[in-house]
């Protein structure tokens, strides 16, 4: 199977996708369509996380990641193999299928791909798999799935939070391998957002239930900064306490601070604490405060191999930021902790 062949499999994928949400569904492909809508209901029942509404935007943004131009200047990054390995790939399960990059990765690089999927979400990888073999039959024999201890495999790929990382640098240390921890985003404000860039800001925050590495944690602010218009600009976000899961660790942390006497502001669906960590629990907002752009530069420097995005509305030197309202919206040369996965695989051959 030619790099062309995996490539096309990915863009008729893509189209499929695009075909699902448009309702512009091919009669061949009906009851595949049918069996995604079963599936996103299906995967709420079983992870209260997985609202539709978070499958369909998640699935959504691999559709419009999997075009054909995107997907040709990206294969171009590929070295052709001399002879497939074997890629074990241990996948997240904090947002829908947010395990597809790699399995992108691996597959357009001709390794096979062993893959064990999170028991937070067991069903939505299989299912792209699936399709990807609708569509390149040989596929078939480059993808296997493992639900027991991980055997025959080359390399590793494995994410998950500071704790899983140690166990998986203890297992899988002497194989080729990326392993990733925690990582968190942090937004950089001046003061002079307007109202429509602190609701773009919401997003950030409350895309999945800002339970993703790219969503927005903490906040720096200047000085004196006054949080009144940023509560009023992401009222609109006041949905999530909806969501029991959410709702319970709103009013666990609440309790918590409450009784242990900690300041925090609160607009009944949002807490925002001072606090110098990168990482808060669901449904706090961190925040430091900072009174020139040196000092929050130097601040942020020596945190980046903790940091996934920057965002902000103005250009800070020395920092790569993205714009408020686009960090759930990763293209499909963003790569996760910034470790391109291309290159490790091509360095496989």
């Amino acid at each position: 199977m030619t790099l062309k062949q995996r490539e096309e499999a990915f863009v008729q994928l893509g189209l499929f996708i695009n075909r699902h949400f448009s309702n512009e569904w091919l009669p061949k492909e009906e009851r595949f369509h049918k069996d995604l809508l079963k599936l996103t209901s299906i995967a709420f029942t079983y992870n209260g996380w997985f609202t539709p509404e978070n499958i369909n935007q998640a699935l959504k943004g691999i559709g419009q990641m999997l075009n054909s131009k995107d997907l040709s200047d990206f294969s171009e990054k590929v070295t052709e193999i001399k002879l497939s390995k074997t890629i074990a790939v241990i996948m997240a399960g904090n947002i829908p299928a947010v395990g597809f990059h790699d399995m992108m990765c691996v597959l357009l690089s001709g390794h096979n791909i062993l893959i064990k999927v999170s028991s937070d979400d067991p069903a939505l990888i299989p299912f792209l798999a699936g399709m990807l073999i609708y569509f390149e039959p040989q596929m078939a024999s480059k993808i296997n799935f493992s639900e027991n201890k991980l055997s025959d495999f080359d390399a590793v790929i494995a994410t998950g939070s500071d704790n899983t990382a140690k166990y998986f640098e203890y297992y899988f240390g002497k194989y080729p391998h990326i392993i990733r921890k925690n990582r968190s985003s942090i937004a950089i404000l001046n003061g002079q957002e307007s109202k429509e860039d602190l609701y773009l800001l919401g997003k950030d925050i409350f895309d999945y239930y800002g339970l993703g590495c790219r969503n927005v944690s903490k906040l720096y602010v200047p000085s004196g900064y006054k949080f009144d218009t940023l509560f009023e600009a992401i009222y609109d976000f006041k949905y999530v306490l909806d969501n029991k899961k959410y709702n319970n660790n709103y009013e666990y942390n609440r309790a918590i601070y409450l009784l242990d006497l900690i300041p925090f502001l609160d607009n009944n669906f949002l807490m925002i604490r001072e606090h110098s960590d990168l990482h808060a629990p669901t449904s706090v907002l961190f925040y430091e405060t900072y009174s020139n752009q040196n000092e929050v530069v130097n601040k942020i420097t020596t945190l980046k191999d903790n940091i996934q995005c920057i965002v902000s509305k103005f250009e800070i030197k020395d920092l790569k930021t993205i714009s408020l309202g686009k960090t759930q919206l990763p293209s499909i040369f963003d790569f996760a902790d910034n470790v391109n996965t291309i290159e490790f695989l091509n360095t496989l051959n």
